[in-house]
């Protein structure tokens, strides 16, 4: 086997760093605003999905109604197909705004979920973080 051939980059194409993939998969869905997606998790039309792992949550606090997944666990507990899926996965329609610390690793956790079908999946802009900043509810770390 060649040496090229150990890479996963097509031929003719470029590696792609991790800014390039960012933008890319960004353009492939709208992004949610924090105040838009509290509001829309208040009225039932989306479904919000912290995957921070534990030690920020711990730090940090918790949103009222956000559905705790790893993110390793993500595609498993969502894919409304999968035989290890959580009784919110409904259906592909179902809207999951997907939540990291700041914004970053939600957009690659809502891209893979629009790979299984959840055309609706999306993610908040500036994460957990701009939640906080926008004065929204979180539950504190001390109060659970």
């Amino acid at each position: 086997m060649s040496e090229q051939s150990h890479t996963a980059v097509e031929v003719g194409q470029h590696p792609v760093g991790i800014d390039e993939l960012l933008e890319r998969v960004r353009e492939g869905y709208e992004r949610i605003e924090p105040l838009d997606a509290h509001a829309a998790a208040r009225t039932g039309e989306a479904l919000l999905v912290d995957i921070r792992y534990a030690a920020l949550r711990e730090r940090d606090g918790l949103i009222p109604g956000a559905l705790v997944v790893e993110r390793n666990e993500l595609e498993w507990r969502l894919d409304p197909q999968g035989s290890h899926r959580l009784p919110e996965a409904t259906g592909h329609d179902l809207r999951v705004v997907v939540i990291c610390n700041e914004g970053y690793a939600s957009s690659l956790a809502a891209d893979s979920l629009h790979r299984l079908g959840l055309r609706r999946a999306t993610d908040l802009v500036g994460g957990f973080q701009a939640w906080k900043r926008a004065g929204l509810p979180v539950t504190p770390p001390s109060e659970r």
